[in-house]
């Protein structure tokens, strides 16, 4: 496993897609009037991609129109000072087809959020990375638990 300069082990592509796969909630980077902005949400993969649901007036369906995004989800363990992170990077997209709609319709992907939420977002991943803390780092420094 190679690891980046600051220690961390770097994941490959397949371990960051089965993570992506398994992660119920991440957080959308985007711009909002003309600053970042990062908002927490439930996702699912179709096709590689990420799709988010949300409101059709939400700052982030305004925002997310032929944008270039982040997405990130992370898992970590406080006690044992470990976990890992995934980053993808791509151009977000309205879903506007009305058989791309309908396929969306059909997946595993419930809002948490209250009130209508029948507006998709599609991210196309053109960059995926991770990072994960390599077993024992913490081990022998001073104040770890």
């Amino acid at each position: 496993m190679p690891f980046d300069r600051g220690g961390l082990e770097v994941l490959d592509i397949e371990e960051c897609r089965s993570l992506l796969a398994d992660a119920p909630l991440g957080r959308i980077v985007f711009t909002d009037r003309a600053l970042p902005a990062v908002q927490p949400v439930n996702f699912t993969l179709a096709g590689g991609d990420v799709v988010i649901r949300t409101s059709p007036s939400s700052r982030l369906a305004a925002a997310a129109r032929d944008a270039i995004v982040a997405f990130e989800i992370d898992d970590f363990d406080v006690a044992a000072r470990s976990g890992w992170s995934v980053v993808v990077v791509g151009h977000a997209r309205a879903v506007t087809d009305p058989g791309e709609m309908a396929l969306l319709r059909s997946l595993p992907l419930r809002p948490w959020a209250p009130g209508e939420r029948e507006h998709y977002i599609r991210i196309r991943p053109e960059i995926i990375s991770g990072r994960r803390t390599p077993d024992g780092a913490w081990k022998g420094v001073k104040g770890a638990l």
